[in-house]
Protein backbone atom coordinates (compact mmCIF):
# COMPACT_ATOMS: atom_id res chain seq x y z
CA UNK A 1 0.00 0.00 0.00
CA UNK A 2 1.63 3.25 -1.15
CA UNK A 3 -1.23 5.70 -0.68
CA UNK A 4 -1.87 6.07 -4.42
CA UNK A 5 -5.53 6.79 -5.23
CA UNK A 6 -7.26 4.12 -7.36
CA UNK A 7 -9.12 4.73 -10.60
CA UNK A 8 -11.74 2.74 -12.50
CA UNK A 9 -12.81 2.91 -16.14
CA UNK A 10 -16.56 3.00 -16.68
CA UNK A 11 -18.21 2.79 -20.09
CA UNK A 12 -17.84 6.48 -20.88
CA UNK A 13 -15.48 7.93 -18.28
CA UNK A 14 -12.83 7.13 -15.74
CA UNK A 15 -13.61 7.70 -12.08
CA UNK A 16 -11.03 8.47 -9.43
CA UNK A 17 -11.03 9.23 -5.73
CA UNK A 18 -8.76 11.27 -3.52
CA UNK A 19 -8.95 8.46 -0.96
CA UNK A 20 -6.67 5.40 -0.86
CA UNK A 21 -9.72 3.24 -1.66
CA UNK A 22 -13.16 3.76 -3.20
CA UNK A 23 -16.00 3.91 -0.70
CA UNK A 24 -19.02 2.07 -2.12
CA UNK A 25 -22.16 2.80 -0.11
CA UNK A 26 -25.06 0.38 0.13
CA UNK A 27 -28.70 1.05 -0.73
CA UNK A 28 -30.90 -2.03 -0.33
CA UNK A 29 -34.18 -1.55 -2.16
CA UNK A 30 -35.69 -4.56 -0.43
CA UNK A 31 -37.13 -5.35 2.98
CA UNK A 32 -35.04 -8.43 3.70
CA UNK A 33 -31.51 -7.07 4.09
CA UNK A 34 -29.86 -8.06 7.37
CA UNK A 35 -29.19 -4.45 8.48
CA UNK A 36 -32.42 -2.46 8.61
CA UNK A 37 -30.74 0.94 8.21
CA UNK A 38 -29.43 -0.09 4.78
CA UNK A 39 -32.99 -0.43 3.46
CA UNK A 40 -34.16 2.53 1.46
CA UNK A 41 -34.16 4.27 -1.88
CA UNK A 42 -33.31 7.64 -3.35
CA UNK A 43 -33.16 9.54 -0.07
CA UNK A 44 -30.75 7.03 1.44
CA UNK A 45 -28.60 7.27 -1.70
CA UNK A 46 -28.73 11.07 -1.52
CA UNK A 47 -27.50 10.92 2.09
CA UNK A 48 -24.60 8.64 1.14
CA UNK A 49 -23.63 11.03 -1.67
CA UNK A 50 -23.66 14.01 0.70
CA UNK A 51 -21.50 12.06 3.17
CA UNK A 52 -18.75 11.45 0.62
CA UNK A 53 -19.44 8.11 -1.07
CA UNK A 54 -17.58 7.40 -4.31
CA UNK A 55 -20.05 4.80 -5.64
CA UNK A 56 -23.65 3.87 -4.75
CA UNK A 57 -24.42 0.13 -4.81
CA UNK A 58 -28.12 -0.65 -5.25
CA UNK A 59 -29.58 -4.09 -4.65
CA UNK A 60 -33.14 -5.36 -4.91
CA UNK A 61 -32.58 -8.98 -3.90
CA UNK A 62 -31.31 -9.96 -0.47
CA UNK A 63 -28.37 -12.38 -0.41
CA UNK A 64 -28.04 -12.67 3.36
CA UNK A 65 -27.61 -16.24 4.67
CA UNK A 66 -30.99 -17.99 4.59
CA UNK A 67 -32.62 -15.60 2.13
CA UNK A 68 -34.60 -16.66 -0.94
CA UNK A 69 -34.10 -15.44 -4.49
CA UNK A 70 -36.77 -13.32 -6.22
CA UNK A 71 -37.68 -13.05 -9.90
CA UNK A 72 -36.27 -10.47 -12.29
CA UNK A 73 -39.54 -8.52 -12.68
CA UNK A 74 -39.76 -7.85 -8.95
CA UNK A 75 -36.09 -6.92 -8.76
CA UNK A 76 -36.50 -4.47 -11.65
CA UNK A 77 -39.54 -2.96 -9.96
CA UNK A 78 -37.46 -2.29 -6.86
CA UNK A 79 -34.21 -0.93 -8.29
CA UNK A 80 -34.97 0.93 -11.53
CA UNK A 81 -36.96 3.83 -9.98
CA UNK A 82 -34.11 4.39 -7.51
CA UNK A 83 -31.51 4.48 -10.28
CA UNK A 84 -33.58 6.93 -12.33
CA UNK A 85 -34.03 9.28 -9.38
CA UNK A 86 -30.33 9.22 -8.54
CA UNK A 87 -29.42 9.86 -12.15
CA UNK A 88 -31.66 12.92 -12.31
CA UNK A 89 -29.95 14.23 -9.18
CA UNK A 90 -26.30 13.26 -9.67
CA UNK A 91 -23.73 11.67 -11.97
CA UNK A 92 -22.54 9.54 -9.03
CA UNK A 93 -21.33 6.13 -10.29
CA UNK A 94 -23.98 3.47 -9.65
CA UNK A 95 -23.30 -0.20 -9.12
CA UNK A 96 -26.10 -2.76 -9.27
CA UNK A 97 -26.01 -5.83 -7.06
CA UNK A 98 -27.67 -8.41 -9.30
CA UNK A 99 -27.18 -11.86 -10.82
CA UNK A 100 -29.61 -11.34 -13.68
CA UNK A 101 -29.16 -10.13 -17.25
CA UNK A 102 -32.66 -8.64 -17.46
CA UNK A 103 -32.09 -6.58 -14.32
CA UNK A 104 -28.65 -5.33 -15.37
CA UNK A 105 -29.83 -4.50 -18.87
CA UNK A 106 -32.70 -2.39 -17.50
CA UNK A 107 -30.39 -0.82 -14.93
CA UNK A 108 -27.78 0.10 -17.54
CA UNK A 109 -30.47 1.73 -19.67
CA UNK A 110 -31.56 3.70 -16.59
CA UNK A 111 -28.03 4.96 -15.99
CA UNK A 112 -26.16 2.33 -13.94
CA UNK A 113 -22.42 1.91 -14.47
CA UNK A 114 -21.13 -1.24 -12.74
CA UNK A 115 -22.26 -4.86 -12.37
CA UNK A 116 -21.81 -6.35 -8.89
CA UNK A 117 -22.59 -10.07 -9.25
CA UNK A 118 -22.45 -12.39 -6.23
CA UNK A 119 -22.42 -15.34 -8.65
CA UNK A 120 -19.41 -14.03 -10.64
CA UNK A 121 -21.62 -14.17 -13.76
CA UNK A 122 -22.25 -17.92 -13.38
CA UNK A 123 -25.98 -17.72 -12.69
CA UNK A 124 -26.71 -15.83 -15.92
CA UNK A 125 -23.85 -16.18 -18.44
CA UNK A 126 -25.50 -13.62 -20.74
CA UNK A 127 -24.07 -10.99 -18.42
CA UNK A 128 -20.55 -11.72 -19.68
CA UNK A 129 -21.23 -10.59 -23.25
CA UNK A 130 -23.41 -7.76 -22.02
CA UNK A 131 -20.64 -6.35 -19.84
CA UNK A 132 -18.09 -6.74 -22.61
CA UNK A 133 -20.25 -5.09 -25.27
CA UNK A 134 -21.17 -2.18 -23.03
CA UNK A 135 -17.68 -1.81 -21.53
CA UNK A 136 -18.88 -1.85 -17.94
CA UNK A 137 -16.78 -2.95 -14.95
CA UNK A 138 -17.72 -6.20 -13.25
CA UNK A 139 -17.35 -7.26 -9.62
CA UNK A 140 -16.91 -11.02 -9.40
CA UNK A 141 -17.64 -12.55 -6.00
CA UNK A 142 -16.94 -16.01 -4.61
CA UNK A 143 -19.68 -17.93 -2.83
CA UNK A 144 -20.56 -21.56 -2.18
CA UNK A 145 -24.07 -22.66 -3.08
CA UNK A 146 -27.03 -20.30 -2.70
CA UNK A 147 -27.89 -18.04 0.25
CA UNK A 148 -30.48 -20.43 1.68
CA UNK A 149 -27.89 -23.22 2.05
CA UNK A 150 -24.41 -21.70 1.74
CA UNK A 151 -23.48 -21.67 5.42
CA UNK A 152 -23.70 -25.46 5.48
CA UNK A 153 -21.03 -25.67 2.76
CA UNK A 154 -18.06 -24.01 4.50
CA UNK A 155 -15.62 -26.82 3.70
CA UNK A 156 -12.18 -26.08 2.20
CA UNK A 157 -8.74 -27.64 2.27
CA UNK A 158 -7.11 -24.24 1.70
CA UNK A 159 -9.71 -21.45 1.68
CA UNK A 160 -7.46 -18.72 0.28
CA UNK A 161 -6.08 -20.90 -2.51
CA UNK A 162 -9.52 -22.17 -3.51
CA UNK A 163 -11.23 -18.77 -3.43
CA UNK A 164 -8.38 -17.11 -5.32
CA UNK A 165 -8.32 -19.88 -7.93
CA UNK A 166 -12.08 -19.65 -8.47
CA UNK A 167 -11.94 -15.87 -8.92
CA UNK A 168 -9.01 -16.17 -11.30
CA UNK A 169 -10.94 -18.70 -13.38
CA UNK A 170 -13.99 -16.44 -13.53
CA UNK A 171 -11.81 -13.46 -14.42
CA UNK A 172 -10.17 -15.48 -17.19
CA UNK A 173 -13.59 -16.24 -18.69
CA UNK A 174 -14.38 -12.52 -18.57
CA UNK A 175 -11.09 -11.73 -20.31
CA UNK A 176 -11.70 -14.34 -23.01
CA UNK A 177 -15.06 -12.74 -23.75
CA UNK A 178 -13.72 -9.21 -24.14
CA UNK A 179 -13.87 -7.67 -20.67
CA UNK A 180 -10.59 -5.85 -20.08
CA UNK A 181 -8.52 -6.55 -16.98
CA UNK A 182 -8.86 -2.97 -15.72
CA UNK A 183 -12.64 -3.49 -15.53
CA UNK A 184 -12.44 -6.64 -13.37
CA UNK A 185 -12.82 -6.39 -9.60
CA UNK A 186 -12.73 -9.47 -7.38
CA UNK A 187 -14.47 -10.00 -4.04
CA UNK A 188 -13.67 -13.00 -1.78
CA UNK A 189 -17.25 -13.12 -0.53
CA UNK A 190 -16.78 -12.76 3.20
CA UNK A 191 -19.57 -14.66 4.95
CA UNK A 192 -20.77 -16.45 1.82
CA UNK A 193 -20.16 -20.08 2.68
CA UNK A 194 -17.23 -19.44 5.05
CA UNK A 195 -16.83 -19.86 8.78
CA UNK A 196 -15.14 -17.42 11.17
CA UNK A 197 -11.61 -18.77 10.74
CA UNK A 198 -11.94 -18.91 6.94
CA UNK A 199 -13.24 -15.35 6.81
CA UNK A 200 -10.28 -14.21 8.92
CA UNK A 201 -7.81 -15.81 6.50
CA UNK A 202 -9.46 -14.13 3.54
CA UNK A 203 -9.44 -10.72 5.23
CA UNK A 204 -5.77 -11.11 6.12
CA UNK A 205 -4.71 -12.10 2.60
CA UNK A 206 -7.29 -10.30 0.42
CA UNK A 207 -4.72 -8.00 -1.18
CA UNK A 208 -2.97 -11.06 -2.63
CA UNK A 209 -6.03 -12.48 -4.43
CA UNK A 210 -5.49 -13.55 -8.04
CA UNK A 211 -1.78 -12.75 -7.75
CA UNK A 212 -2.70 -9.05 -7.49
CA UNK A 213 -3.86 -8.92 -11.11
CA UNK A 214 -7.16 -7.18 -10.37
CA UNK A 215 -8.69 -4.63 -8.06
CA UNK A 216 -10.11 -6.15 -4.88
CA UNK A 217 -13.37 -5.18 -3.18
CA UNK A 218 -14.07 -6.07 0.44
CA UNK A 219 -17.73 -6.23 1.53
CA UNK A 220 -17.31 -6.57 5.28
CA UNK A 221 -19.81 -4.14 6.68
CA UNK A 222 -21.49 -5.35 9.91
CA UNK A 223 -21.32 -9.01 8.86
CA UNK A 224 -21.79 -11.96 11.20
CA UNK A 225 -18.00 -12.38 11.37
CA UNK A 226 -17.90 -9.42 13.75
CA UNK A 227 -20.70 -10.86 15.80
CA UNK A 228 -18.78 -14.11 16.13
CA UNK A 229 -15.49 -12.42 17.00
CA UNK A 230 -16.79 -9.59 19.20
CA UNK A 231 -20.09 -10.93 20.46
CA UNK A 232 -21.96 -7.96 18.99
CA UNK A 233 -25.37 -7.65 17.39
CA UNK A 234 -25.59 -6.14 13.91
CA UNK A 235 -26.28 -2.62 15.18
CA UNK A 236 -23.05 -2.69 17.24
CA UNK A 237 -20.60 -4.00 14.62
CA UNK A 238 -19.35 -0.71 13.19
CA UNK A 239 -16.06 -0.65 15.10
CA UNK A 240 -15.09 -4.15 14.06
CA UNK A 241 -16.01 -3.30 10.47
CA UNK A 242 -13.78 -0.21 10.45
CA UNK A 243 -10.84 -2.18 11.88
CA UNK A 244 -11.13 -4.83 9.17
CA UNK A 245 -11.66 -2.28 6.38
CA UNK A 246 -8.58 -0.31 7.44
CA UNK A 247 -6.51 -3.49 7.64
CA UNK A 248 -7.71 -4.50 4.17
CA UNK A 249 -6.90 -1.14 2.59
CA UNK A 250 -3.42 -1.11 4.11
CA UNK A 251 -2.88 -4.52 2.55
CA UNK A 252 -3.86 -3.60 -0.99
CA UNK A 253 -7.66 -3.55 -1.24
CA UNK A 254 -8.97 -0.81 -3.56
CA UNK A 255 -12.67 -0.68 -2.67
CA UNK A 256 -14.78 -1.15 0.47
CA UNK A 257 -18.53 -1.70 0.43
CA UNK A 258 -20.12 -0.07 3.47
CA UNK A 259 -23.32 0.81 5.29
CA UNK A 260 -21.75 3.65 7.28
CA UNK A 261 -20.41 6.23 4.85
CA UNK A 262 -19.21 8.88 7.31
CA UNK A 263 -17.19 6.40 9.37
CA UNK A 264 -15.71 4.80 6.25
CA UNK A 265 -14.79 8.13 4.64
CA UNK A 266 -13.17 9.41 7.83
CA UNK A 267 -11.16 6.23 8.28
CA UNK A 268 -9.78 6.26 4.73
CA UNK A 269 -8.92 9.96 5.03
CA UNK A 270 -6.87 9.16 8.13
CA UNK A 271 -5.11 6.34 6.27
CA UNK A 272 -4.26 8.75 3.46
CA UNK A 273 -2.88 11.38 5.84
CA UNK A 274 -0.67 8.87 7.63
CA UNK A 275 0.63 7.29 4.44
CA UNK A 276 1.46 10.69 2.95
CA UNK A 277 3.11 12.09 6.07
CA UNK A 278 6.66 13.25 5.40
CA UNK A 279 6.47 12.48 1.68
Amino acid sequence: MNGAAPSLKLAGRTITTDKPAFVMSIVNADRDSFFAKSRGGFFLAKRHIAQGADIIDIGGESTRPGSRYIDAKEEIRRVIPVIKKIRRFSDMPISVDTRKYDVMSAAFDAGADILNDVSAMEDDPRLIKFAAQNKIPVILMHKKGIPSTMQSQASYEDVFKEVSQYLEERAEIALQNGISSDKIIVDPGIGFGKNTAQNAVLIRKAGELCQKKYMVLMALSRKSFFGQVCGRKVQDRLWGTIAADVYSILNGVSMVRVHDTVAAVDSVKVIKEILNAGS
